[in-house]
Formats: C-alpha cells, structure tokens, sequence
C-alpha cells in the first residue's frame, strides 16, 4: 500500500551526509511506489518558539509568519516522516530542533505516524550517537502512538561526500524500498 512519506533533511551544507541518505531514502521509497516529498529545512524561513503561548489551546494559529505552518501541515498529513540530522556536538542541528520546538502548534495531530531517523556524525561509534536519537525520541514521547521504525547511522562522514560508498547509503536506500 502506497504511504505518504515527508522526509525532513536538516542539513545546512549543500549536499551534506545527511542529505545524501535522505536521497538514497528517497529513491528506494519512490521505486517501492510511494508518495515522497523532502523538504530542506535550510532552504525555508523558520523563526524560533517565542513561547507567547497563542498556539497552546488550538484554537489560534501560531502569529509567526514564516515557513513552519506548511512544513507542520505536511507532517500531519504525512503517514511516514523521516528525520534527518547530522550531528552536531550530540544533538540534533539546530535547524531540527528549531522545527520540533515550533511543532508545538500541531504536534497533538501527529497521531499514529511511523518514523525513521537518518543522521550522519564524523564520530564513528553508534553507541554515542544515541544522545541525538534521544533527542527524536523526546518529540516522538510527546506524540499520540508513534511507531520508530529504525535509525540510519551514517558515521565516520565528516567532509561533504565523506557518507559516499558506506554502508549507510545502501542501508538508506534499503529502507526506504522496504518502509512499512
């Protein structure tokens, strides 16, 4: 059955790690015959939650105007989201947590959504990696019944171009042919 997959790169290097295994997502969940779309989170106007509480009750939007109320619309509508991050200092990019914080409009509608996570780090053990996966899991806790699928660990990539012919390219693409 063909999903509606949003996959979220928030990469801000042109052709980043990150970016790249969410191409090689992309076309294996586009072969499989879903519906995919990538948003770059560089590419749009997001502005930090000032935290006015205007969105807190659902009945106001949030009074920004920028990028972000598309980019949530999408993931509600999404029934696969995939979220993208390289690695910085352990954590998420600050683009990704600047989406996750301003979530807060919407996140309530976020029911039922399966998530994969893609990250790339120049680190190359998985097992401190977990600190940035924790930071998905938070927002996924905060969601009514989420399904993690799996993570895409694309280590020891510290230079664009760096993820090329690793594992992680054709884990990428494997997952994605193969999303549940």
């Amino acid at each position: 059955m063909s999903k509606r997959v949003l996959i979220i790169s928030s990469t801000p290097r042109r052709g980043g790690n990150s970016d790249r295994l969410c191409d090689r997502f992309m076309a294996g969940a586009l072969e499989a015959g879903h519906q995919v779309e990538k948003i770059t989170l560089r590419t749009l106007n997001i502005h930090y939650c000032t935290g006015c509480g205007t969105c807190y009750n659902g009945e106001r939007p949030c009074p920004q105007h920028d990028d972000a109320a598309a980019v949530l619309e999408k993931m509600v509508a999404a029934d696969v989201i995939v979220m993208a991050t390289p690695v910085y200092f352990y954590t998420v990019s600050a683009q990704m947590k600047t989406l996750i914080d301003r979530a807060c409009a919407r996140y309530l509608e976020m029911k039922n959504k399966i998530f994969y996570f893609i990250i790339s780090a120049a680190e190359q053990n998985v097992a401190d990696m977990e600190r940035t996966i924790d930071a998905f899991r938070g927002f996924l806790d905060c969601l009514e019944n989420p399904i993690e699928r799996e993570t895409i660990y694309g280590v020891g990539a510290w230079q664009i171009g760096d993820i090329e012919g690793s594992p992680a390219m054709e884990q990428a693409y494997q997952t994605g042919l193969h999303i549940e």
